[in-house]
């Protein structure tokens, strides 16, 4: 199939306003910029908050941050679906399907239509409309209209057909319409459903691709259905595969972990790593490559509509825990220092020591997973510790060579001048006093300063604690051997 655009692309972000940010929501806003920027086209963001009862208030504020904080600009918008109702758009349009017979209206009530469907349950049908009010008299019709019957349009489906979706992702998808139900187009409340909105929207927009989620394939037809009735050329359809849970069999779900943007922020995952794991889930440039970490450009330069993938892809934490690693790991202090500072102040709100808080950086940082994680996993930088004899104690060295070992330190490391107090120069000096029995050495040592058996190197500590507070836990740790 040939994706190329043969005019120029106009892409929609439509999101509706009904709580967070969900990360596949992420991934369709990015693929529609990628694409978009791709051929040098443009991307309207539209509101979509015609559903009234789902509407969460703050959401679109929320939505818009969200996008804000991606660094995903659109061209146009946002346009509010909700106003074009008010202006009596979808209504002219639906009378307009109804003029030519491709929809009719219904006036079945909602507890005649739940009978109904759990009549198709017993029987083991397909939940479909019964087209009851599609050969209602134009006299009934009128009748119920006059006196104010509450009613919905429906689409009026044709029978016996076959309708091929032509998808750049998935190839071409044939579906039979008389699986296609009479979907609602207008509802009681003379709001229009998502169905009618949306074609509509899009044409009049002027959208030549859609892109937008699996879960949409199986109301496409409809939307075909709509162009067709209405005499209008369909755009490009794209459906990305769904995101799966860590075991790959099912949609991934809050039941299961984190699914909104916020979520991933909340806990110190970085835009760039955000971004480039979204953009890896169900999508790579092919051809062999082996590249993980790529840069907005580079995704704009490699992004091809092609290359998705249409089998669901893994929402792995391992591989995003990694790929934020690379990130941490390539910043400047002043940069994680300024990134990770709201997470250090909720991990220990006592602490403001400017200095002490970036040589902790500085020894973490090749560590770091997550910015939650700062400190949390060396608290010994912070709190006082109590080191016991038998955590001092190397191996089975006596307690008199231990305390030799914690006075040797101790001697050493008093000589060294507070201006030489650095990483490289504490490093030089306790590992040539150690010699050969570092484990003799340098095991007391740490024990001293940390209080655990698991921790950075001894020397990274002490220039972390500074001078005079090393040398007062090795002192602590001689009066608890004496």
């Amino acid at each position: 199939m040939n994706t190329t655009p043969t005019k120029n692309v106009v892409v929609r972000y439509p999101p509706s306003p009904t709580g967070f940010m969900h990360i596949g929501t992420l991934r369709t806003l990015l693929y529609n910029y990628l694409f978009a920027k791709r051929h040098n086209g443009k991307i309207i963001l539209r509101i979509e908050d015609t559903d009234q009862a789902r509407k969460v208030d703050g959401a679109l504020e929320s939505l818009q941050e969200m996008i804000a904080w991606a660094g995903i600009p659109y061209d146009e918008g946002p346009v509010f679906q909700s106003q074009r109702v008010h202006d009596g758009v979808y209504q002219q349009y639906a009378k307009k399907l109804l003029a030519n017979n491709h929809a009719y209206y219904c006036f079945c009530t909602p507890e005649r239509l739940d009978e109904m469907r759990k009549q198709q349950q017993k029987n083991k049908q397909p939940p479909m409309y019964d087209r009851k009010c599609c050969a209602l008299t134009e006299d009934v019709i009128a009748k119920n209209l006059a006196e104010g019957v509450p009613h919905v349009i429906r689409l009026k489906v044709p029978r016996g057909e076959e309708l091929t979706i032509h998808d750049v992702i998935r190839g071409d998808i044939v579906i039979h319409t008389d699986t296609v139900d009479d979907q609602v187009l207008i509802k009681s409340d003379g709001f229009p459903t998502y169905h009618l909105a949306s074609v509509v929207d899009d044409h009049e927009m002027g959208i030549t691709h859609v892109i937008r989620g699996e879960e949409w394939v199986t109301s496409t037809p409809k939307h075909l259905l709509l162009y067709r009735a209405f005499g209008w050329d369909a755009p490009v359809f794209a459906h990305l595969p769904l995101l799966l849970n860590a075991d790959g069999k099912k949609k991934l779900s809050k039941r299961q972990g984190d699914v909104a943007v916020e979520d991933f922020i909340n806990k110190g995952y970085l835009k760039d790593a955000i971004i480039n794991f979204v953009a890896l889930l169900g999508w790579n440039p092919g051809g062999g490559s082996t590249q993980e970490i790529f840069s907005m450009e580079e995704l704009m330069e490699k992004f091809r509509l092609k290359k998705v993938h249409t089998s669901g892809a893994v929402v792995d934490m391992k591989r995003l825990n990694w790929m934020n690693a690379q990130y941490i790991k390539k910043m400047s202090i002043a940069e994680l220092y300024d990134a990770a500072r709201p997470f250090f102040h909720k991990n220990y709100p006592e602490v403001s020591d400017t200095a002490l808080i970036k040589r902790v950086l500085c020894v973490e940082q090749d560590r770091l997973e997550r910015l939650d994680q700062v400190g949390k996993e060396n608290p010994f930088f912070f709190d006082d510790v109590a080191p016991t004899k038998e955590l001092l104690r190397w191996k089975d060295n006596t307690d008199e060579e231990t305390t030799q070992a914690l006075v040797k330190a101790k001697d050493v490391l008093e000589k060294i001048d507070t201006d030489l107090w650095t990483r490289q120069h504490l490093t030089k000096i306790l590992m040539d006093t150690a010699g050969d029995k570092r484990g003799d050495f340098l095991w007391p040592l740490r024990a001293a300063l940390t209080g655990t058996e698991r921790s950075p190197g001894p020397m990274d500590c002490a220039w972390v604690l500074g001078k005079d507070k090393t040398l007062s836990r090795i002192q602590y740790a001689i009066d608890v051997m004496a």
